[in-house]
């Protein structure tokens, strides 16, 4: 999930996301609207703010790229955009567009003030991606037909619409696409305070009782990412309620956290076998 923090449904015949953040639980944690979200507070305000003037001039919001590490709210602040601009939004992802009549057929079936969002979008071919170029600056797409001297070319007009691009590997996109769109955003990790502040509105939601110093044990053990806070979350309130008192407290978040294999760093069993290899079999060195 993004941030923990999907909505409306899509077009049943277009590929969607298979992410494991659009799990109803997950939905269930995401805010709706910018003022319900926490973190990311530069690029909230600054995306609000153009979203706001768009809608003030009843125009199609500049296409939006989002980009960080996995689990920081790209999808999150993307369906929120949707929202905000009273806007259907559509799901895809690079991988589920492999052939140029893919992005073709989504493209022309999008309404005006339709919002795409792209995720994965470094993953599209460039075959794909070439057709993106003129639906983005002109919306229209130009494709051939036929063969040889049969050969033509047809100008297909789009409606207007907004694509919101979203990747963890910003550098992997091709400077003609990334030059494309009018916004970018890079999101950062959250700070502990913050991940606080996401798991005590997750508990509210999800109806656990937390103190203070139970969120912050989880938020601690996060790494600076909501979409672990909510999930570590989830654990502890299992915890709670079946072995304690269904309070979360620092020490029930920490017995709970123990139990999962999570310690004070956030590190799984995993995390620490990968680096006691390195550490022991590579000396700490590239492996």
């Amino acid at each position: 999930m993004d941030g923990g923090q999907s909505f409306e449904s899509t077009d049943e015949s277009q590929p969607s996301l298979s992410d494991n953040d659009l799990g109803s639980q997950s939905r269930d944690l995401r805010p709706k609207r910018f003022q319900e979200y926490v973190g990311q507070r530069a690029v909230v305000d600054s995306i609000s703010i153009a979203v706001m003037a768009a809608k003030k001039r009843d125009e199609t919001l500049d296409h939006a790229l989002f980009h960080g590490p996995p689990g920081l709210g790209k999808t999150t602040i993307s369906q929120i955009i949707a929202r905000e601009l009273d806007s259907q939004l559509i799901h895809t992802s690079g991988p589920a567009l492999e052939r140029p009549a893919d992005v073709v057929g989504l493209l022309s079936n999008l309404k005006a003030g339709d919002v795409l969002f792209i995720d994965e979008i470094h993953r599209l071919s460039h075959a794909v991606e070439e057709y993106l170029y003129s639906a983005m600056e002109d919306f229209r797409v130009d494709f051939m037909t036929g063969s040889g001297a049969f050969a033509k070319t047809i100008n297909l007009p789009l409606q207007p619409f907004t694509l919101i691009g979203s990747t963890t590997r910003a550098g992997m996109l091709s400077a003609p696409l990334r030059e494309r769109f009018g916004l970018a955003y890079h999101l950062d990790f959250y700070s502990t305070d913050e991940l606080a502040e996401v798991v005590t509105r997750s508990a509210g939601i999800l109806d656990v009782n937390i103190d203070s110093d139970g969120a912050f044990e989880i938020a601690r053990r996060s790494r600076g990412t909501p979409r672990i806070s909510n999930r570590l979350l989830r654990r502890v309130r299992d915890f709670a309620e079946v072995r304690k008192s269904g309070i979360v407290t620092s020490i029930v978040a920490s017995q709970a956290l123990e139990i999962e294999g999570v310690d004070s760093l956030g590190l799984d069993r995993l995390d620490r076998l990968y680096l006691t290899t390195l550490s022991k079999n590579y000396q700490g060195g590239p492996a």
